[in-house]
Order: structure tokens, then C-alpha cells, then sequence
């Protein structure tokens, strides 16, 4: 049996115990849907094999042999990660477009009884609605954006507005990047990972409620923001948060202690400005990170390049302000404070 889905929702919302990949890990590792695991029937190397055959020798040697992995495959699945499975569970199962490997999973684990159903189209088919969802499609949601300069803290500002109740979408969470060339927080997604990330969020979100997200340049890292997305934002109403210099710097030189902790990486990052901001300054704030004046390093920073740059890049749009507020020492009572502020400025539109 196949299973047909008209959006990136009912996907997500169908009622499957398990969504399995058949795909190699490399095409998994790229883009899968969320949620789903990997139980590759082939591995990157078998599938390569496979294909290698089928071209240089013959379609009939390539299928023989690529029945004989999955079989093998197959096996190891059901003997590991699928032992515990009762007799009531009801995977949907999936590989490139809903073809043979997928099938020859499918067939197997029909007969120990299991109610499993193939993805028509198999991942071609989530791509397509990913695409339709978050390039093709008018971006229904209401956006209302937070904006400020470097360390306003406007990432943990989102996240408590959503421990309060208001709609966020969280952007650098989904890039798994902090924007900037200190942003990185490990792995980043492939780019069709990361929209597989943004749709699953999107289609979560309600579309009558506004949805607060945090101002962004049009990449976060290594990944681009759509183009309705990011039409979307420029767009949007904003609301400006503020904070002094010294208050910005101290509360980035805890905020970003994965860095401050490993000096040697922070100078490599730092290395990245001398482009932009010339081999003496950088010296200067590398000798600074080497004597762990990170306050005074995050200040120089700020003050001499994240600052203008965010106000060039401000003079180039008209933003619609519809509030501002002042964080003032930037601790955690001035932060709920805020928090609390923006969800009723939300609930109120």
C-alpha cells in the first residue's frame, strides 16, 4: 500500500508510529523528513556498487545484487533496531522516489505482519511540498520582527516569549547558527535541511496569530533564507530593543563562553575581519582574547564594526517601528520584563 499527502502538515501530522528512510546515510544526512529514522537497505558504498554494475555490466546482475543487500540489510534492521516492535505497529517507510528500495523494505516487513505503508513518490514527493511550501506558496503567517544591535540578547528574548505563550520562529535555532562569523554552534544543515527545518516549523505555527522573529541578513551561516521569507521580513513591523555598550558587552562575553573558553578558535574567528577591518586592529583584539578581556573584546567589536554595520544596513529600509524598549542592564529581571512586554504587544494585534 502507498500513502499520498497533499501538504508538508499532513505529512508531518499523519498517524505512523515511525517514519524509516531507506535512503543511504549520505542522502539522509542531507535532507530527510523530521522525525523520520534512517535504516538504510543500502549503504552509501553497497548503493554506489549497485550502480556501478548496473551501468558497466548489466540491469539483471545490479538488481540480483542489490536484492541480496537488502535482504542482508533488511535482516539487521529487524534483528536491531526493529526487535521490540509489536504486531500493531505501522511504519510508513520512504527512499528516493517511493521505488524499489523502499518497496523491497516494505514487502519484507509486511510479511512479519506489520501495517506499513510506502511514501508514494518517496522523498521526491516531501521535497516537492517543501518547495511548494516555503518558495512557491504566499507566506501566510503574520511576522512582527525583533530588532536591535549585537547583543541586545534578542535570541533569548524569542525563546521566552515563547515560554510565554507567543508565536516564535526561530531562525538561527533552525540554522543551528548564531548569524554572524562567531555564530557557529556546530554542524549547520544542508541547505534542503535547513527548509525541511523551516517548513516543519511554519506548518506548526497559526497563520491568525502573529509570529515574532528575530531580524536576520538574508543568510545565517552557510544557508539562505528563502526569497518569500525574506521578502516577508523586510516587510514586516518591527520592534527595536536597546541596551548600552558596556551592558551589550558583558552580557556577550557569557552568552558566548563556548568561544571565550577557547581562545585559539576565537582568534581564528577574529582573523575573518582583517578583510574588513585591517591586520592592526585585529591584532589588537586578538592580544585582548589572548588576555581574556573578552568585555572589552565584545565592546570593541560592537563599537567599531557590528554597530555601523547594522546601521548601514538600517538606513537602507524604512522600518515600520511599532515599539521600543529598553533592556537596561540586560539581566534576567529586565529580560522577562521585555519578554512579558513584546507578548502583549502580540496578543493585542
Amino acid at each position: 500500500m502507498s500513502s499520498s499527502f497533499p501538504s508538508v502538515t499532513d505529512v508531518l501530522n499523519a498517524d505512523f508510529d515511525t517514519i524509516i528512510d531507506v535512503r543511504a546515510p549520505s542522502e539522509f544526512a542531507e535532507d530527510h523528513i523530521p522525525g523520520a529514522i534512517n535504516l538504510p537497505v543500502l549503504d552509501d558504498a553497497e548503493r554506489a556498487r549497485v550502480g556501478t554494475i548496473y551501468t558497466q555490466q548489466s540491469p539483471f546482475l545490479a538488481r540480483k545484487l542489490g536484492a541480496a543487500l537488502v535482504a542482508r540489510n533488511a535482516a539487521a534492521h529487524i534483528e536491531g533496531p526493529l526487535a521490540e516492535k509489536e504486531g500493531g505497529w505501522r511504519p510508513l517507510v520512504y527512499c528516493w522516489r517511493g521505488g524499489q528500495r523502499s518497496n523491497s523494505f516494505a514487502i519484507i516487513l509486511r510479511q512479519i505482519g506489520w501495517r506499513v505503508e510506502v511514501l508514494d513518490g518517496g522523498y521526491k514527493t516531501w521535497r516537492r511540498l517543501v518547495i511548494g511550501m516555503v518558495h512557491d506558496t504566499p507566506l501566510p503567517h503574520r511576522l512582527v520582527l525583533i530588532d536591535g544591535n549585537t547583543g541586545t540578547a534578542k535570541t533569548d528574548l524569542l525563546h521566552r516569549v515563547r515560554a510565554l505563550g507567543g508565536q516564535v520562529l526561530d531562525l538561527e535555532g533552525l540554522a543551528n547558527h548564531r548569524g554572524s562569523i562567531f555564530g557557529p554552534m556546530g554542524d549547520q544543515p544542508a541547505q534542503r535541511g535547513f527548509e525541511s527545518r523551516l517548513a516543519e516549523a511554519l506548518s506548526r505555527l497559526d497563520p491568525a496569530r502573529p509570529v515574532l522573529v528575530e531580524a536576520e541578513s538574508s543568510r545565517i551561516g552557510e544557508v539562505t533564507l528563502p526569497a518569500r521569507l525574506w521578502r516577508a521580513m523586510c516587510a514586516a513591523p518591527r520592534i527595536d530593543v536597546t541596551a548600552s555598550l558596556p551592558a551589550r558587552a558583558r552580557y556577550l562575553a557569557e552568552a558566548y563562553a563556548d568561544l571565550t573558553e577557547d581562545v585559539p578558535k576565537m582568534q581564528a574567528r577574529l582573523d575573518q575581519l582583517i578583510p574588513l577591518q585591517g591586520h592592526e586592529r585585529v591584532k589588537t583584539w586578538r592580544e585582548m582574547a589572548e588576555e581574556g578581556a573578552f568585555a572589552a573584546l565584545a565592546e570593541a567589536l560592537m563599537g567599531q564594526h557590528y554597530d555601523p554595520r547594522y546601521e548601514k544596513s538600517r538606513a537602507r529600509h524604512a522600518p515600520d517601528v511599532i515599539a521600543e524598549f529598553d533592556l537596561g542592564d540586560l539581566s534576567i529581571g529586565a529580560r522577562n520584563d521585555v519578554a512579558e512586554r513584546i507578548v502583549s504587544l502580540l496578543n493585542a494585534r
